[in-house]
């Protein structure tokens, strides 16, 4: 058995670092998370076990050439502003845009063993129908377009979500969105 992929956020600022970990633990379930609070810490733990390290743009400027030599594993937690020659997230967009901004970025990386999700297999595979829920709420559907697209009762399509999130062990829209993606159920500009 390979052994479990590592990440590490890299901020002082721990509802920023927690709310990130809560994320990535969802859409990346097979990863271990871990959460450090300086560069120093970071160095300690041994920052070439991790294959992504999100850090944030302060630590990111004091150490700019450190993690330059590393940019194929290191996000920069922005407020916004661009990070030139470096992957960087905005971390003051919504949940779904936040973790869709994640996943066009994975679409990028070159490199197999830096992808953030395995996919893994679900323990319990999904119906034909609770397939074809998934897919329509990847794509932005909500439960009432489900249950006119489909033919089905409201009450139906609130149950077979419920089983899907269920079976996947996933708790979010966005969450359910990514796992549709890396599964290949729908392409990214479905999403």
């Amino acid at each position: 058995m390979p052994p479990t992929p590592a990440i590490a956020i890299l901020t002082s600022n721990i509802l920023v670092g927690a709310g990130l970990r809560s994320i990535l633990e969802r859409i990346v379930p097979q990863a271990s998370v871990e959460l450090l609070r300086t560069f120093e810490a970071y160095l300690e733990a041994g920052p070439d076990h991790y294959i992504h390290c999100f850090v944030a743009a302060p630590i990111f400027r004091t150490h700019a050439a450190f993690f330059h030599e590393r940019c194929h594993r290191t996000i920069v937690l922005t407020h916004g502003t661009p990070c030139p020659g470096m992957h960087a997230l905005n971390v003051e967009t919504d949940e779904e845009e936040f973790v869709h901004a994640l996943v066009r970025m994975q679409q990028h990386v070159r490199r197999p063993e830096h992808m953030l999700s395995d996919h893994t297999p679900t323990p319990q595979p999904l119906s034909e129908r609770e397939t074809e829920v998934l897919t329509l709420i990847a794509r932005g559907l909500i439960n009432k377009e489900i249950a006119d697209r489909l033919g089905i009762g409201l009450t139906t399509v609130i149950s077979h979500r419920r089983n899907i999130m269920e079976k996947l062990g996933i708790r979010s829209v966005a969450g359910l969105a990514v796992h549709a993606l890396t599964t290949g159920l729908v392409d990214a500009d479905e999403i």
